[in-house]
């Protein structure tokens, strides 16, 4: 699995939570276990409300993602095949993301990758491109938010969590530049986190990565700038997906969590879908190396 704010992103916490923000929304309440199906309804009613957007510039878009099985990844995928772009992603996660390939109507494809192997990923995106073509937009999703107490780190484990939440970005933009230049113009859409700006703590080799992907999306947004490549970052909160509420939510978390946002409502992997598919649309076509937040104003 692969993940990305507070927590998921795919490669692909347990929790109470009932919320019944969607676009019809009424707010949060913090209830118990017995609320979970209540829950579930809500996100699902968010899912298939018919009021967002449509952005008929990614229409027939070839865009890769990277984990994309489950969680905000799985939730990115599925809203570009909704947009008629052809989507390529990459996961560890096998059954997960043949299981997600099989619910999209429309021209798709998936290629297994651990993305701390490099030549691995360059593979894997050859793979999908020789199947749907050059990527023109790349969503670099991937990364891990596990715990950790600063006390045990070693220099093995601090590599592993670079190689696990950085490394790969920076080799897919590598990876899918050439064919962007090629093309005339592409966007780039690297995901950050508000952990850092929140100075959250317990998990400082994830909180290090996700600071420093805001410089590599402003480094590479100059350098392929001339080439109308779009780069920028988009920073999601605590999202609620499966795994988070698996491992780390609780009511006591999650009522601190939307205290200290500006919002009161616990927020669904799909706002962070939606952010993505504007940018990656020709109606973001003047914005780069920014940072676009996701965290109901945490920050």
């Amino acid at each position: 699995m692969w993940l990305t704010g507070y927590g998921e992103r795919s490669n692909s916490f347990p929790g109470q939570l009932k919320n019944d923000h969607s676009p019809h929304g009424k707010g949060l309440h913090i209830p118990g276990q017995e609320d979970m199906l209540t829950a579930d309804r809500a996100t699902e009613e968010t899912k298939m409300t018919p009021k967002f957007a449509n952005y008929p510039s990614l229409r027939g878009k070839t865009v890769f993602v990277t984990g994309g099985a489950s969680g905000i990844g799985a939730e990115i995928v599925t809203a570009f095949a909704n947009q008629g772009a052809k989507v390529g992603f990459v996961d560890m996660d096998i059954t997960g993301s043949e299981d997600l390939l099989a619910q999209l109507d429309g021209t798709h494809g998936f290629a297994p990758c651990d993305l701390r192997d490099i030549e691995a990923l360059k593979a894997a995106f050859a793979n999908l491109t020789e199947k749907l073509g050059p990527a023109e937009v790349l969503v670099n999703n991937a990364a891990r938010d596990d715990r950790h107490d600063w006390r045990d780190v070693t220099p093995e484990y601090w590599d592993e969590r670079q190689n696990n939440n950085l490394r790969h970005m920076f080799f897919a933009i590598q990876a899918v530049a050439d064919g962007m230049i090629a093309a005339g113009g592409g966007s780039i859409i690297n995901m950050g986190s508000n952990s850092w700006w929140e100075a959250g703590g317990g998990f400082p080799a994830y909180t290090t990565a996700k600071a420093a992907v805001h410089g590599l999306t402003r480094t590479m947004a100059r350098d392929l700038g001339d080439h109308r490549i779009r780069v920028n970052t988009v920073v999601p909160g605590w999202i609620m997906t499966e795994r988070q509420k698996q491992l780390w939510v609780t009511p006591e978390a999650l009522a601190k969590q939307t205290e200290r946002q500006c919002l009161p409502d616990a927020i669904d992997p799909v706002y962070v879908a939606r952010m993505v598919l504007f940018l990656a649309s020709e109606d973001s076509a003047a914005c780069s190396a920014q940072n676009f937040m996701v965290e109901g104003g945490s920050i």
